[in-house]
Parts: C-alpha cells; structure tokens; sequence
C-alpha cells in the first residue's frame, strides 16, 4: 500500500500532527516529506522521554522570567539584583526558543562579555545564570540539554584569576593597626572581624546579649538583608552552618567587655543613631576609617603629589586628618572581608584542624574551607622547607660536613 502524502499548505509547507493525549495534538511543520517524517520522529522521541513538546517555542527569556520569580524571597536582595541585570544583558538570546538554544549562542553571550572587558567574576556568573535557567526548564521537561556545560571561559582568565584577586590576609603590622586604640565608630565592627571571623550581615545584626565575654563565645543565629539599601534583620544566617557559636580570644573578650559597658544599645555596631545601619552608612562608616588608619600608619616619605598648578611636589603631612587637605593613600584599600580571610588564615598558621576551621567561619560547604587551606599550604610550603634548610645547616653545617663537637 502506497504511503499517505500530507497535503501541502498554502506557503508551501507540509503539516502533520502528533497526538499527545486529552484531545490534544502538536503540529510539525516541513518544506519536504522526508523532513516532516523526521520531525514527527523527533516529537514522538520526546514525548516518549516525557519531554513536554507544547512548551518548546517557549523562548530563554520566558524561561528566564521564571526562573527568577523562583528565585524572589529565596535569596538576598542582593543576589536577586545581580541575577535580574545579568538576565536583562543576555537579550541577544531572550528570544530563542529555549529548546533551539546551542552551545554557540550561549559562548557568544561569554565571548561578546570578554570582548567588552568584563571581569572573570562576572563571566563566571552570566556562564552560571544561563545553566540554571536551562536547568530549570531540564526538571520541567522542557528540553533534554544543558547548552550551557559546553560552553568554556577564556583560559587566560584562569590562568591570572588568582593574581586578580583582591582578597589577602593582613600582615602582623597591619593586624597591629587593627588592634590600636581609636574611638572610631569601626573599631568595635574591625575588631570582631578580625577576631571572630563574622560577616558584615552577620555583624550588623549582632546584639550584646549575643556576647558572653566571660565563656568567650559570640553566638550567630540572625543577620541583616539589605533590600534596596534598606537593612532587615533575617531570623537566620547565610546559610544553616552559619548560625554557629564563635570561640573568641580573650584580647577580643577583654575589648567587647569594655566596649558593652560604654554602649547605649543594644546592637553592637548601629548607626549613628544607634539603629540597624544601611549599606551606604556601612560604607561611609568602613571608608572613614581606613582613611583614619592610612592618616595614623601610613609611611608618606617619598610621597608625591601634585598641586593645584599642576606641578609634583612633595607631601607634608597635616597635623590633623580634618585638616583641608587631600590626603593621599599609601596603604593597602583593606576591606572588611580581608579581615575575615585574615581570621581563617590565622586559623591556619595556629593549627587548628579543617573541621573546627569550617564551623567557626561558617562555611556551608568544607571544600570552601579546604581550598582556603590547600591554598594557604602552598603559600607557606617555601618558607616550612627553610625551616628543614635551617635544620640541615644546624646539623651538617654550610660547608656539608658534619659538626664535631
């Protein structure tokens, strides 16, 4: 028996349909009869993998909308922010359908970011946004691959990453400045960062009932969401392993002491007017006080400026930091997480093992704190093989003849 010839529309095209059960059926579309076969084939592939067929012209950026309002109230504001303006720079594949979307158009999105200078931060998230989109229409049925795990970052990037990452712990001098004596407003937020390794949500919501100096212990079980700049306290942390008990040294204990019988509040570290304070009043806060540090330890010998006629010249320093002159800064832009890193490497250099490490920084995740350290050991592996070359000469002597007595 000779086999049906599907009619041909009035654009030319050849229709046939599948049928997909409830009275519904999907319609395929071909220039010729041997493509339309092949069509048909596809569809009923997918439906037989449990693929949902109707949603397949359903484009990225639909699928993106979706994803982000999953997204809403499960994440920081913050977070959601940079997902949101991620999403909205990826329109050049917004209206591909989601199941038509390839490994190209998603390493364009990548290359077009690198051509443009981004960071490899950056590149890394929009790499990451894209494969949980596609991931999340995967778990719907909608689509069978991810386009996104063969797409690759430019190798050069992840040859310097390391080198262009700001993050370092503080030397002892610079540890030193931390610990001097100031009335600044920071001082207590520097202090406690340092010491007990707390983050900057995990800080502003700390109050001083969450302190008790005499088993020296800081408990973490809330912080501070910023939404819109506007601080809400959440009754958790960035995640379950966050809300810990943090053992602190007695120099920090000694200094909370003192500082609570001062306080008016009871958060440890408000605002001005002694409420929860704003990222923007974070800032302002964290700014004015490394320029404090920079005016009380920075070394301005040799230290060239140039004046309002355009010429260098050497800088004096003022007697006063409120002085109205433009004070140059000669130490290194420490951030409030450098002292975070600083407390896990301290960690490190004490010897306290991984596992204790993990849950006093309240790492989600040991690998997090594991990398931290195999980073660190290599750091310091050169200067542990001094120590063994040191021994070596105490024992042989420089001249590798052994000592006599």
């Amino acid at each position: 028996m000779a086999r049906k010839k599907n009619a041909r529309r009035p654009d030319g095209r050849l229709k046939s349909k599948v049928y997909l059960g409830d009275d519904k059926y999907k319609y395929v579309y071909a220039e010729t009869q041997r493509e339309l076969e092949r069509k048909v084939q596809e569809v009923r592939l997918k439906i037989g993998k449990g693929i949902d067929v109707t949603a397949e012209r359903d484009t990225f950026g639909q699928w993106a909308e979706r994803w982000l309002r999953k997204k809403k109230g499960k994440i920081s504001d913050g977070r959601y922010q940079t997902y949101d303006i991620r999403v909205r720079k990826m329109e050049d594949i917004s209206c591909i359908p989601i199941t038509e979307l390839t490994v190209a158009d998603c390493q364009d999105i990548i290359d077009k970011y690198t051509n443009d200078g981004a960071a490899y931060k950056t590149l890394k998230e929009y790499k990451s946004v894209m494969s949980q989109i596609c991931q999340y229409a995967i778990v719907n049925r909608v689509m069978d691959f991810n386009p996104v795990q063969g797409v690759e970052l430019p190798p050069e990037y992840l040859q310097d990453d390391d080198d262009k990452e700001p993050r370092r712990a503080l030397t002892e001098e610079e540890q030193g400045w931390i610990t001097a004596p100031t009335d600044h407003r920071a001082h207590t937020a520097a202090m406690i960062m340092l010491f007990a390794g707390l983050r900057r949500g995990e800080l502003l919501a700390l109050n001083w009932t969450d302190i008790n100096t005499k088993k020296r212990t800081i408990t973490i079980n809330k912080a501070v969401a910023m939404v819109k700049d506007v601080p809400k306290i959440k009754p958790c942390t960035k995640t379950k392993s966050g809300m810990r008990t943090v053992n602190i040294p007695p120099i920090l204990a000694d200094f909370l002491e003192e500082q609570r019988n001062k306080s008016k509040t009871m958060l440890v570290c408000p605002n001005s007017n002694g409420d929860l304070m704003s990222g923007s009043s974070w800032r302002k806060l964290w700014d004015s006080y490394i320029k404090e540090l920079n005016f009380k330890f920075g070394d301005f010998d040799g230290c060239i400026v140039i004046d309002k006629e355009g010429k260098p010249q050497k800088f004096k320093k003022p007697k006063s930091i409120k002085a109205p002159v433009k004070i140059p800064m000669v130490i290194p832009p420490i951030t409030a997480h450098w002292l975070r890193h600083t407390f896990i490497t301290n960690m490190y250099l004490a010897g306290v093992d991984v596992l204790t490490a993990k849950e006093q920084a309240g790492h989600a995740d040991i690998q997090t704190t594991m990398e931290i350290y195999t980073h660190l050991n290599a750091e310091h592996k050169s200067e542990q093989m001094n120590k063994l070359n040191d021994y070596y000469d105490r024992l042989w002597g420089s001249n590798g003849g052994q000592k006599c007595d």
